[in-house]
């Protein structure tokens, strides 16, 4: 018996060889209603313009879940790890570039790996190569004999609040907006939010971090998203059918490592930002999140300054000295105490997620000591006087929140001691002994001082 003729979207196989977003615009009739529903139901969670049927193209012609023809792939937007395809082949688990002229094409390896775990060595690196079971590219006549947007990371950085929202999600987001380099502070876009998440190489038990955090800013930024896992992967692979990525982003962990981005910051979301883009990128997904959350930036006033230390006393590792933890918090609240700012001293392991974005969302300094709770600076408002104070023990540093925090267009300060670096003049990387050990020492009255600093800023300069 000959299977059931399938649906536009089932077609849209979303193929992942690790982290990958699918960003899929449905071809045939059907499948246009569809998608439309799916636009507008999410307009509101994302302040994506109203769809347009005019822009849709010319429908494929599908039948008997074959592709009558295999036009061309077309390399959209690329940077190492990080690449826009339209028209992303999948068959046997393997991912077909279809192409009649394939000079132009990046480096095999700088788009894909073989998503194993990151570790350092020339084998390790060259272990992690791509073959033909991970990408071919094939002319169309190639196509016709032999017949997704996914993420190729390792499992190893995903359950982590950093890794999953500041760089993944980071980079994905960056990757895509680059589409639409027009973005203005509200978040508005005319980019379709992505239907499927896929990871090839996890399951799905093992993709959360402690916090819960990673779930929750996905469902807020997306609510409408479907994830599928490597056991999907597995039963897309051994169905032996082509299938079809009409737009796809596929994010590699590996091959972005290739890029000078990375080899400057140690993120492979810095990569993607040698493409086009809008200085407000990140306002759809902040935006998303914070409303999601219950809050918005009206609800802030302008002229209300609120410190937030994010404390790790008790947190057991990588912690300040305890009089120097002590004497911060003192000094912080002299300041509330003498200009009225608000301070808050935050144990974010005990506060609700609403807790925790809401009080980033109002945050204008966020400090504390090398660390997860820093993630939290993505949810803060980039303005004017915008800043992040990060302790490290003396000697060691980590671009981490650094770049992250720069990358959104706010001020990082360093502190090791009593003594503040900040970009231009920041020290090379470097983890020495006691980097994770809880005698970290911080100048608690050099940090409020730089805090009123940034906070009398003159007011003419503010957006």
């Amino acid at each position: 018996m000959s299977p059931p003729t399938p649906t536009t979207r089932e077609l849209a196989l979303v193929v992942v060889l690790l982290f990958s977003l699918v960003f899929f615009v449905s071809r045939s009739h059907s499948g246009t209603q569809s998608a439309g529903n799916q636009l507008s139901s999410a307009t509101q969670d994302l302040a994506i313009a109203p769809y347009d049927p005019s822009h849709v193209q010319t429908p494929y012609e599908y039948g008997s879940n074959r592709v009558d023809g295999f036009p061309e792939t077309t390399v959209v937007a690329h940077v190492p790890g990080w690449t826009i395809f339209d028209r992303l082949y999948l068959y046997n688990g393997t991912a077909y570039i279809v192409t009649d002229d394939p000079k132009g094409l990046p480096d095999r390896s700088k788009i894909i790996s073989k998503g194993r775990p990151i570790r350092n060595g020339p084998v390790e690196v060259a272990s992690r190569l791509p073959t033909d079971q991970e990408m071919r590219i094939v002319s169309t006549a190639e196509a016709r004999e032999i017949f997704g947007w996914w993420v190729n990371d390792p499992a190893q950085f995903i359950t982590h609040y950093y890794h999953w929202s500041a760089e993944l999600f980071f980079g994905l987001w960056r990757t895509y907006s680059s589409l639409d380099p027009t973005i203005p502070a509200n978040g508005s876009t005319h980019l379709p939010p992505p239907r499927r998440l896929l990871f090839s190489h996890l399951d799905a038990a093992h993709w959360r971090d402690y916090a819960a955090m990673n779930e929750w800013v996905l469902r807020a930024a997306f609510p409408g998203i479907a994830l599928e896992f490597n056991t999907d992967w597995a039963e897309r692979a051994g169905m032996g059918a082509v299938s079809v990525l009409d737009r796809v982003v596929l994010a590699d962990r590996s091959a972005a490592m290739y890029a000078y981005n990375f080899l400057r910051t140690q993120r492979t979301a810095s990569v993607p930002f040698a493409l086009p883009g809008s200085a407000h990128w990140w306002s759809t997904i902040r935006g998303s999140v914070m409303q999601f959350a219950g809050f918005s930036d009206a609800m802030q006033p302008s002229d209300k300054y609120v410190i937030t230390y994010i404390s790790r006393q008790e947190w057991g590792r990588r912690m300040l000295k305890q009089e120097d933890h002590e004497r911060l918090v003192q000094e912080l609240y002299k300041l509330r105490d003498t200009y009225g700012y608000e301070v808050v001293v935050a144990n974010m392991d005990k506060m609700s997620r609403v807790e925790q974005l809401q009080l980033a969302g109002r945050t204008t300094i966020m400090m504390g000591v090398h660390g997860n709770g820093l993630t939290s600076l993505v949810w803060m408002k980039p303005q004017r006087r915008s800043t992040v104070m990060e302790f490290f023990f003396p000697g060691g540093f980590a671009h981490d929140y650094e770049w992250t925090t720069r990358a959104l267009g706010m001020v990082h300060y360093g502190f090791w001691g009593d003594r503040a670096f900040t970009r231009p003049d920041v020290p090379q990387v470097a983890y020495p002994e006691g980097f994770q050990g809880n005698s970290i020492p911080i100048d608690g009255a050099l940090v409020a001082r730089l805090c009123h600093e940034r906070l009398t800023l003159a007011e003419e300069t503010d957006d």
